[in-house]
This record gives structure tokens, C-alpha cells and sequence, in this order.
């Protein structure tokens, strides 16, 4: 079966743990993942500045390394981290920002990889929001 997740929520909730355990779950199953799309809050998930406390979990590098692992097309929408502040080198230099917090393995790009990703999948599961 071929999986999209679209997470909503930044790292540090609980939302966003449980698209990743689902996600590794999707792979572990043997299924595919076609796409994980971070929208919303969901894209503070790519921002290189995040510091979490010690006693907690470091939800944000664990996507990271599950991404970086797994070569998963992780995709945060543009428009949402511009919103949020989360740019990448180039969006960084358009608007004339001091600095980009958003590296690799995360991708800028449109709603529509969303919508793509929805058309190719069986399942589009969605984690948090409003």
C-alpha cells in the first residue's frame, strides 16, 4: 500500500511523534511512503534552530534522521514556512533575510506536492492541526 502524511503540527507535539512512529510503522509494515508534507505548524519540524531540552525528545532530529535514512521525500510548504520564518538560502536572499534555518534533507515547495501526493497515495494520513 503507498502512504502520504501531511503533519500540521511542529516537532515538539505530540502529533508530530505520532505521524513519525506511524511513518516508520508504514515502512517496517513493508508499505511505501510516498511523501511526507509538512504544513502549517508542521514546518517549525525543518527549522535547524530548534533546541530541545535535555529530558525531552528531539523529535525534530529524529525526522530528520528518518528522512536522511529512509531518502523520503519530505516536502514543508513554502508558503506556511515563510509565514513561520522557516527559509531556505534562496528564500533567504529574496527577502533580503539575514539568515535561512531551513538545510538539508528538508525541500520547499508548493500545496500542490500535497495534492500529488494525495492523487499517488492509497492513504493520506494527516497528523494534527486545528
Amino acid at each position: 500500500m503507498k502512504f502520504a502524511i501531511a503533519v500540521y503540527s511542529p516537532a515538539h507535539s505530540p502529533a508530530s511523534r505520532r505521524a513519525l512512529l506511524f511513518a516508520q510503522a508504514v515502512l517496517a509494515q513493508g508499505h511505501q511512503l510516498l511523501r511526507v508534507f509538512f504544513y502549517q505548524d508542521g514546518v517549525h519540524t525543518a527549522s535547524s534552530n530548534i533546541v530541545t531540552a535535555q529530558d525531552e525528545t528531539d523529535t525534530a532530529a529524529q525526522w530528520r534522521a528518518f528522512v536522511v535514512e529512509h531518502q523520503i521525500d519530505a516536502v514543508v510548504c513554502i508558503a506556511a514556512a515563510l509565514r513561520r520564518g522557516v527559509l531556505d538560502d534562496e528564500e533567504a536572499r529574496r527577502y533580503q533575510r539575514p539568515a535561512a534555518n531551513l538545510s538539508q534533507p528538508w525541500q520547499l515547495s508548493g500545496l500542490g506536492q500535497l495534492h500529488e501526493a494525495a492523487q499517488q497515495a492509497d492513504r493520506l494520513v494527516s497528523f494534527g492541526g486545528h
